[in-house]
């Protein structure tokens, strides 16, 4: 008789939250490794610029796709299937020797990257209860800070290691997408999908069973947080992610700062954003959401606009960095993941947000095109305008979640998903 296991919520957050892992050691990883490839195997310039691009360009249309197929198919397929890709194409960009192996291998990590993160956030919110699915999702924020400072403490180590260094970046990757393939392969299918899946084929007149196509994202109640998630993830990120591109530059030739010295600065204000991650989980799951999202707002807006009133001194440019690592935090991409799982039915979770980080994630890359003409209009414009988009995103979040807060789970809990977790720890599969 086949048994399978009631998977314990927090496993299920941390094996499906290491997405977010993946995301930025890959990005980190890339970054790093084709500069020193530059020197060792000869990689040109031109070529860094375009597998940087690739990657960006792979992610948005992986998180497109990933998350239609993890609707259509299942979560289980699809985020194993990533961590196969992230495994060949992170070996790929380890051995490889030329330009086309490379490009492949940056297609596959990017791909997979991008199409793992809305199938494992919908992943994680299923297996979760109104008690703690905010905190499990938020929990996937702090694994994206982990990666950022597990490949910065590798390249610190490696960095001056030739091609060697270069490979061992990429294959931390590998080795962590080996052992979470190992690990997904112990989760079962998502019973709330499952659930859908079967209604859906019976013709059951259910929400979760009907609404499952992109036309059902773009009318009736799934249009107003749909937009407004669109609308505050694009902006949002849009400054977050300009910020962390261009402000080397600025911190070096506008404020006067040396580069160690800013690298310095932002990792002493890495711990204030785990903090603020942790701050989040505590608040998220309670009435104190929206007071919490509020004050990392202020914080968050305010900390572009810091440098603009007092001139980019350096103490402005550290409060600006100080702030935002608050707000983001508090009101950024956390709280964007959680009302995104909240906001729609199960057929259609990850499909919209999927849709959600393509958006604010070509657009980001577009405008990096762009920056460096609103940089020699001066540092000011480029601060002003991003302090005003962040203002406007945390508005329209505001504005659409203030209120009641919306919740698919509590519409779609009349049937087995409330049964499911009451089952004993392990029961026949032919039963299920």
């Amino acid at each position: 008789m086949t048994i399978i296991k009631k998977p314990n919520p927090w496993y299920v957050g941390v094996v499906s939250g290491m997405a977010s892992y993946i995301d930025s050691a890959a990005i980190v990883s890339n970054g790093t490794a084709l500069v020193i490839y530059q020197k060792s195997i000869g990689t040109t310039s031109a070529e860094i610029g375009i597998l940087s691009g690739v990657l960006t360009l792979c992610i948005a249309l992986g998180a497109l796709l990933g998350g239609r197929l993890g609707d259509c198919y299942g979560r289980r397929k699809i985020f194993i299937a990533t961590m196969m890709m992230v495994i060949a194409g992170s070996l790929l960009l380890s051995f490889g020797n030329d330009f086309t192996v490379l490009l492949v291998g940056t297609l596959f990590v990017g791909f997979a990257t991008g199409a793992d993160l809305p199938v494992s956030l919908a992943t994680i919110a299923e297996a979760a209860t109104d008690k703690n699915r905010g905190k499990i999702i938020g929990l996937s924020n702090l694994l994206w800070f982990l990666g950022i400072v597990t490949t910065m403490a590798i390249s610190a180590l490696v960095g001056g290691w030739g091609r060697t260094g270069g490979q061992i970046m990429y294959l931390h990757v590998c080795a962590v997408a080996a052992v979470l393939l190992v690990l997904r392969c112990t989760i079962p299918e998502s019973p709330m999908w499952l659930t859908a899946r079967n209604e859906r084929r019976k013709g059951v007149a259910t929400v979760r069973a009907q609404k499952a196509s992109y036309r059902d994202l773009i009318q009736g109640k799934y249009l107003l947080p749909f937009t407004s998630l669109c609308l505050f993830y694009l902006f949002t990120n849009l400054a977050a992610n300009t910020g962390g591109q261009f402000g080397t530059y600025i911190a070096v030739n506008v404020v006067g700062l040396t580069v160690e010295k800013n690298s310095l600065w932002n990792l002493l204000t890495m711990p204030v954003g785990v903090i603020a991650g942790i701050m989040f989980m505590r608040f998220v799951d309670t009435p104190k959401r929206i007071p919490a999202f509020i004050a990392g707002a202020f914080c968050f807006a305010g900390g572009f606009f810091l440098p603009v009133i007092f001139q980019f001194s350096p103490l402005s440019w550290f409060s600006c960095l100080f702030f935002t690592a608050i707000g983001s935090g508090l009101a950024f991409e956390g709280i964007m993941k959680v009302w995104s799982q909240e906001s729609f039915p199960t057929m259609l979770r990850s499909t919209a947000q999927g849709i959600i980080v393509a958006i604010s994630r070509l657009s980001c890359g577009l405008l990096a095109f762009v920056t460096p003409l609103l940089l020699d209009a001066g540092p000011g414009t480029l601060y002003s305008i991003l302090s005003t988009i962040v203002a406007l995103g945390l508005f329209v979040g505001w504005l659409c979640f203030h209120g009641k807060q919306r919740n698919e789970f509590k519409s779609e809990a009349e049937i087995a998903v409330e049964q499911y977790r009451h089952l004993p720890a392990e029961m026949p599969l032919e039963k299920m």
